[in-house]
Formats: structure tokens, C-alpha cells, sequence
């Protein structure tokens, strides 16, 4: 049977996270940005988009890098294709950190105040699109942005919008409409614009056939073709997440242990709906040891 690690996106990060990592990785993400990365990760720090971000590219390599063990498939959510991409051995970390940071400052400046992400618990994807049908305008944008679960989902828009449609999911039995720790409003068409910014830069970056299993958050299926990677990676801040999809696709593929790589357990959470069998952990609060005996065991396994 085969293994995934699987690497969170924007919402996941935590004052001080890059603190807990071993100092190599931190200290070359350092030198290659030309900044004390380890000043990136303060409350205060983490209001930044571009910030943010980086901590969770730096946090994913890292402790993919501390588990040394291989694994077969790997995937990330939104910003966390970027970690995925580099442990798959298709973008090189210097050239991901540069993209990142840009594709962080971007975001950032496309919207920076009155737009973010609420996720809406509790209510099946038809009902949502349904509401956000009723609200959208050009005056007050609001789009499908994240399919986490059947009955999870994440909007994007402007923060009037997002009210609105929360105050009616609520009154359809939504059992939560939470406001997420992002400011931009990511996976639908208002990124649309620094998207095509940030692809091209990204036309330069020399990109390589993935060693591991790329699976692209967007399609939720894998992903081979050097461009089509290209265009995923670019592209994924403005297209719609199918998390559910992916991990399902990995599933199917005979993926039977899933790893989250820091920070947080929020991917745990939603894979164990989907994993009728194996074991879905994650790093953080896990030994070290106990995860690589998790691989190794898995890599043995005849499916």
C-alpha cells in the first residue's frame, strides 16, 4: 500500500512555529531570502499574507526533511503545493521561497482590507451554492472557494457578502459560519489577475518531472506533465480547492497512511471521514520515530 504526506494551507499557521524546526532549513531559507525567516513567525508578523505563507513553505520542507523516510503520493492545500512540489523533487526550494514570497505579496496587495474566507460547517455543497447565488453581485462578490468535506465548505468574498451568506446558511441549519485567520480572498475569480502575475515569473523556473506522486489540490487527481505543474501552481490561488476530491483520489490509489506535516491537525480531521481503513496522523504531537516506523511499515505492505 502506499503513504501521503499532506501539507496545510493559510488558517494552519501558529505564533512560534518556526521555532520548533531544526535550525538548517530555517537557516537556508534565511540566506536565500537574505532575512531572519524566524522573525516571520510572531502574532504580529502573521498578519502578513507574504509572512504567513513563507512560514508554511519553511515549516513543510523542514520537517519532511526531519522524517528522511520516502513516501509515495504528496499534495497541499492552496499554499501547501508549494512544500509538496519541493519534497516531490519538481521545484527547487531557493526558487520556491522567491515564488512564494512574491506570490504572498500579490495576494496581499490585490485586497488588503475587506475580503478574507469563512468556512461553512454543516450545510451540502448544493445548499451553499444556492446561498452564495443569492448574494453574489458585482457590488458584493462571493464565490465557492474550498470543498473540505460533504458537508464542510470554504467561501471567499467580500466581508459584506460573506455576512450575508453566513446569516443565511445559518438560518438553512448550518451548525457553523466561521470567519478563517486569512485576509485575502483566495480560490476563486478575484485572484484572477495576480495569478497571471505571478505565472509569469514562474515562466523561467526551471521545473522537473516529480520523483513522488504530485497530487494537484485543483484537480484532485495526479499530476506528471512539467507545465501542467507549472500552470497548477501558478494558477491554484485562484481556482476552486478539492481537498475532499484529493484525498479521496489518494484513497482510491492505494493510500493507506496519511501524514500532516506542520503546523496543526486539520487535514487529519477531515481525512479520517475518507479513510475507511489506515491510519491518517499528524506530525505535530506525534515521535518522530513512530512516524518513520509508520512509512517504513507502509512502504512493506502488499496491497
Amino acid at each position: 500500500m502506499s503513504s501521503l504526506l499532506v501539507f496545510p494551507g493559510q488558517g494552519a499557521q501558529q505564533p512560534g512555529m518556526l521555532h520548533r524546526l531544526p535550525r538548517d532549513t530555517v537557516s537556508e531559507a534565511s540566506d536565500v531570502l537574505g532575512e531572519d525567516v524566524l522573525l516571520l513567525d510572531t502574532a504580529q508578523a502573521l498578519t502578513s499574507t507574504r509572512a504567513v505563507q513563507l512560514c508554511l513553505l519553511v515549516a513543510g520542507v523542514a520537517a519532511s526533511r526531519q522524517l528522511g523516510v520516502p513516501t509515495d503520493y504528496v499534495a497541499g492545500l492552496s499554499i501547501g503545493a508549494y512544500p509538496a512540489a519541493v519534497v516531490a523533487g519538481a521545484l527547487g526550494f531557493s526558487d520556491a521561497l522567491h515564488l512564494v514570497s512574491l506570490r504572498g505579496e500579490l495576494m496581499q496587495q490585490a485586497y488588503p482590507q475587506g475580503y478574507g474566507m469563512t468556512a461553512i460547517i454543516g450545510l451540502d455543497l448544493a445548499t451553499v451554492e444556492g446561498l452564495l447565488a443569492q448574494v453574489h453581485s458585482v457590488d458584493t462578490p462571493v464565490y465557492l472557494a474550498n470543498i473540505n468535506a460533504d458537508n464542510q465548505v470554504v467561501i471567499a468574498g467580500s466581508d459584506y457578502a460573506m455576512n450575508a451568506v453566513a446569516g443565511l446558511a445559518k438560518g438553512c441549519g448550518a451548525g457553523l459560519a466561521k470567519r478563517l485567520a486569512v485576509s485575502v480572498p483566495s480560490h476563486c475569480p478575484l485572484l484572477d489577475a495576480p495569478a497571471k502575475t505571478l505565472a509569469e515569473a514562474f515562466a523561467n523556473v526551471p521545473l522537473k518531472t516529480p520523483a513522488l506522486g504530485y497530487l494537484s489540490g485543483s484537480r484532485a487527481r495526479p499530476v506528471t506533465n512539467i507545465e501542467a505543474l507549472r500552470d497548477d501552481l501558478a494558477f491554484n490561488m485562484c481556482r476552486v480547492v478539492d481537498w475532499r476530491g484529493t484525498v479521496q483520489s489518494a484513497y482510491e490509489r492505494g493510500v493507506r497512511l496519511q501524514i500532516e506535516l506542520p503546523p496543526g491537525a486539520v487535514l487529519t480531521g477531515l481525512a479520517r471521514r475518507v479513510f475507511e481503513q489506515g491510519t491518517v496522523i499528524a506530525f505535530d504531537g506525534a515521535r518522530l520515530d513512530t512516524l518513520q516506523a509508520l512509512l517504513r511499515e507502509e512502504g512493506h505492505r502488499q496491497p
